[in-house]
């Protein structure tokens, strides 16, 4: 994901800097070429060596070290640079950073990047709500520099506030956020949907359907990767909201209507992957529906319940009538059987540019899984994508669309 592409981290010295060991060894996996740079007080909490056997680089500590193959070190992989994090960012680092101050390697070769520069700050809670630091913060944001809020918590002093630096796996997304795709989609405003709904019977019991929103999350984090802005409308899942996106929350088939057609005049493309209920409940019932005991003779037949149910709006059928001229609109459909006749059908009757086609039926698809293995129809077009993850799959679909909306 990140190959030919060079990744600075800053260390400096906090107690947090363990963490940025963990960010290191991810990146690397990523096949990103990682170069650490600590400062002095960093050397304290965490070795060097740590870093060099994780990145397979020297760690750079000393600007004057004369055993180093650049000539002069802190320009040549400042030219290199595609993104720059100093994590964790003391207040020292950030107040020297702040106001042009370049005393040792990292600093020096922070003032000579011109690439995206990250500050992740980590400190003691009451050194972070200094005026000071905070004024050293937004002078580093007026500069172009992103600095990332801290996490709230336990702090290694015993205090318990704002100071902690975020997880690795945080930080990561930052860094792939800046580095992991070409901004091909900048300017663009994308809707996507993701998720179940639930369909109440009772303040118990409710209707739904196995899919867990894996698709439609993955759709959504590589827009956003790829420079849109992104909206994403779920239903209830159990994943975590994808970061840079603005994600609204809802549980009914009605809710995700009324939150879809509120916003959809405004967007460029919209991909609708949420399943959404067809059919909810006619009655609602206020109390627990209670289960009746046996009737007939000897108690042997059981009373059954009919559960009357009306159909829902269909989303996808109003954004289809109501579609502005060069808006694109994409959506799912998964199927157990005749999945390309029913595709097409689908396409058609509700006025899509686009319909991705999935089976049950198919080993890597349907719903839970890390994979998927579709097939985007268009009018004249059918084109079958092998078995790839649910981003690779993300990427196909999104190439397919931009494609598609520059020949139109």
């Amino acid at each position: 994901m990140l190959k030919g592409k060079t990744v600075l981290l800053g260390v400096s010295g906090s107690i947090a800097a363990y963490k940025t060991a963990s960010l290191a060894s991810a990146l690397k996996k990523l096949n990103a070429d990682v170069h650490v740079l600590m400062t002095p007080n960093a050397v304290n909490f965490i070795n060097p060596i740590t870093f060099e056997s994780l990145t397979g680089n020297k760690c750079l500590v000393d600007t004057f070290d004369r055993n180093f193959e650049y000539s002069v070190e802190h320009v040549s992989l400042a030219k290199k640079a595609d993104v720059v994090m100093v994590a964790p960012a003391s207040a020292d680092v950030i107040g020297k950073i702040a106001h042009g101050i370049a005393d040792d390697m990292l600093t020096t070769t922070v003032m000579a990047c011109r690439c995206k520069k990250i500050i992740a700050p980590a400190m003691n809670t009451n050194m972070f709500e200094n005026p000071i630091v905070q004024d050293n913060m937004r002078t580093l944001e007026e500069y172009g520099y992103e600095v990332i809020s801290p996490a709230v918590g336990y702090l290694a002093c015993g205090d318990t506030g704002a100071g902690k630096m975020p997880e690795p796996e945080l930080l990561l997304e930052y860094i792939l956020q800046e580095t992991a795709c070409e901004k091909d989609m900048e300017g663009l405003k994308v809707l996507v949907t993701a998720g179940p709904t639930r369909e109440m019977i009772d303040p118990v019991r409710y209707i739904t359907n196995h899919s867990t929103g894996k698709m439609g999350y993955a759709m959504a984090k590589v827009c956003a990767r790829r420079g849109a802005e992104v909206t994403l409308v779920s239903g209830p899942t159990a994943l975590k909201a994808p970061e840079f996106v603005k994600t609204v929350q809802i549980t009914s088939a009605k809710e995700m209507f009324d939150e879809v057609t509120g916003r959809a005049e405004e967007q460029d493309i919209i991909i609708k992957a949420a399943a959404v209920a067809d059919y909810r409940p006619k009655y609602v019932s206020a109390e627990k529906i209670k289960k009746q005991d046996p009737q007939g003779a000897g108690g042997s037949v059981a009373d059954m319940t009919v559960l009357e149910l009306e159909r829902t709006d269909d989303i996808l059928a109003y954004l289809g009538e109501h579609k502005k001229q060069e808006q694109f609109l994409c959506g799912f459909a998964m199927e157990t059987q005749d999945l390309l006749e029913n595709a097409h059908r689908k396409l058609k009757k509700k006025h899509l540019d686009m319909i991705v086609a999935n089976s049950l039926r198919e080993e890597g698809a349907g719903f839970g899984g890390d994979t998927n293995v579709v097939t985007l129809v268009t009018e004249d077009e059918e084109v079958s994508l092998g078995k790839m993850t649910k981003e690779e799959t993300a990427s196909h679909i999104l190439d397919a669309i931009l494609a598609r909306m520059a020949r139109e």
